[in-house]
Order: structure tokens, then sequence, then C-alpha cells
């Protein structure tokens, strides 16, 4: 018989995780599955649960939460000898990786997408020795956005970070950052904002980097620079149109790997968690997980 673990946050989506758990169950038994439930209860419950599914060599991983909770489990799973198929029920206020996988936001419907055996093979970044699905960010916004609660993401959405951000520019907000990648390349200046995605959509933004693809092994950078309220503005607007990379006051490229250090104490954001201070290495590991997706 095959075997399942369903991963639960009961605290996401308003508490109301655990209130799909039966249906999910049921479905999954019908297909012949052993279902086995854990629920987190502390910071990396999920990736210890996921942890020990790869070792036992379960066949399916369901994450049920947010965005938090999923970049735990597919931190528990990312370099195991056997990685199970993983299923992601979307109960967050951002819900990135869901978002570039045009996996269903609203849950009931993301449930579903277990009925049928349609999966994708996806990249997953790697920040030092941390993982991340989509996004690592450096620099003085991307610290500000660990002052964004719970409450402002719910409230406000991805304009949350826009309004932190906003604040940085009361001080000089910029980072001296030598950030080297592919074939040699380097970039060194003031940087207001440096980002590496992995997918197209991050904090929200669905078209921060459209060309990017869950699988096409790269890492789509952009540099930004010193900046005031009117560059911000009109930042957030190219954002908006899908229109960052061809801005000319943004530094944009391709690559495999990306090395980037500071004289100063840089901190990074890592799948809007606080990451590593610099340096860090940025690597893409292709083609790492498979995710059940829409057919």
């Amino acid at each position: 018989m095959k075997s399942v673990m369903l991963i639960v946050n009961p605290s996401s989506g308003k508490e109301e995780a655990v209130t799909y758990v039966a249906e999910i169950q049921e479905i999954l038994e019908d297909k012949g599955y052993a279902v086995k439930e854990v629920q987190t209860e502390k910071e990396l419950d999920a990736t210890k649960y996921c942890r020990d599914a790869c070792k036992e060599a379960y066949d399916l991983v369901v994450s049920l939460g947010g965005d938090g909770t999923l970049h735990e489990t597919i931190n528990g799973m990312v370099d195991q000898e056997h990685r199970p198929l993983l299923a992601v029920i979307p109960l967050g206020t951002v819900n990135d990786f869901a978002r570039a996988l045009n996996i269903p936001l609203h849950p009931d419907e993301a449930v579903q997408l277990l009925r049928n055996d349609h999966s994708r093979k996806v990249d997953i970044g790697k920040v030092n020795e941390r993982y991340f699905v989509n996004i690592t960010a450096v620099g003085a916004l991307a610290e500000a956005t660990y002052e964004v609660s719970p409450e402002q993401k719910t409230r406000l959405g991805p304009l949350a970070y826009v309004m932190e951000g906003i604040k940085t520019l009361s001080s000089d907000g910029t980072s001296p950052l030598t950030i080297q990648f592919d074939d040699h390349k380097t970039w060194e200046g003031d940087a207001f904002l440096f980002l590496a995605a992995l997918t197209n959509s991050t904090g929200g933004f669905e078209r921060l980097a459209p060309d990017a693809e869950v699988d096409d092994g790269l890492l789509h950078c952009f540099i930004l620079p010193r900046m005031n309220m009117m560059r911000l503005a009109s930042i957030v607007t190219s954002i908006l149109r899908g229109e960052l990379q061809e801005d000319s006051s943004v530094e944009y490229f391709k690559a495999r790997r990306v090395e980037i250090s500071s004289r100063e104490t840089v901190k990074t954001n890592v799948d809007g968690e606080e990451g590593d201070p610099l340096p860090v290495v940025l690597d893409v590991l292709p083609s790492h997980i498979e995710v059940i997706s829409v057919p």
C-alpha cells in the first residue's frame, strides 16, 4: 500500500486547515494510500516531519499551510536520498509557490488536484546551507519585511511590503554589494535591494519576473539602486506591469550561481524569513522535487 503524510499547520487559513483533513484523507484512501496526519506546533516541525517521511520512504507528502509551512516542508525534503511526491494545499496570505504552479489558491479547489496524477518537476534554490522555492532578497528593504506582521499581510497583501519599504527611504537605505555570477562576471556598487527569483510570483506580485519558469534552472536577478519616493513608485509600477527587467535603472541578469558579499553587515531574506548575513552563495538544484500540479 502507498503511504502519505499530511503535514498540517493548524493555525493556517484562519485556523481552518484541519477542516480539510477529512476530505483529503477520503480522496487519498480511495486512491489506495495509507494516510498519516501530523500537526505542527512550533518552528521547524514541518521540516522534521518531512525528513521523517523521506527516511521512511513515504510516497507522498501533502503540505497544508502557508508559504512558511511549505518552506519548512521543502527544507526537509531537499537533498534526501528518497524524495516523496509533494502536494500543496495553499492556506497562507501570499502563496507564491502555488501561484507559480497555477495551483488553485482556494483550498477546496486545490484539494481536488489530489484526484489526478499529473505532476511537474521544479527547481529548488540553495542559499548557503538553506533552501528556497521563490526568492532570496538582500538589502535594507529585505530586512524591513521582517517587520510585516501577519495582520498586515492579511489586510494589505503585497502592499504591506511596499509600506515597510517606504520607511527605509528616510535613511540612506543602501548597502555596498559585490555580486559575482556565471562566467566570472562581477557587479559592484551601492544597492537598495538585490533579488534572486526562482519563480514569476514573489511577495504576491505575480509578474515580478515574468520570464521565470519553475523548471528553467535559472535565478532571475535584479539589482535596484539608491532611490527616492518617486523612483520607488516607478519601480512598483514596473513590477505590476511585469516590466521590472526593462527598467533602465535596474540591473537584470540570469544566472545559475551567484555569490554576494559586502564590507558591511547585511542580512538576507529567504522566502520571507530571516536568512544568513552576507556573504552567501546561491545555487539552483534543477528539477529537484516533483509536485502535483494542474493537468
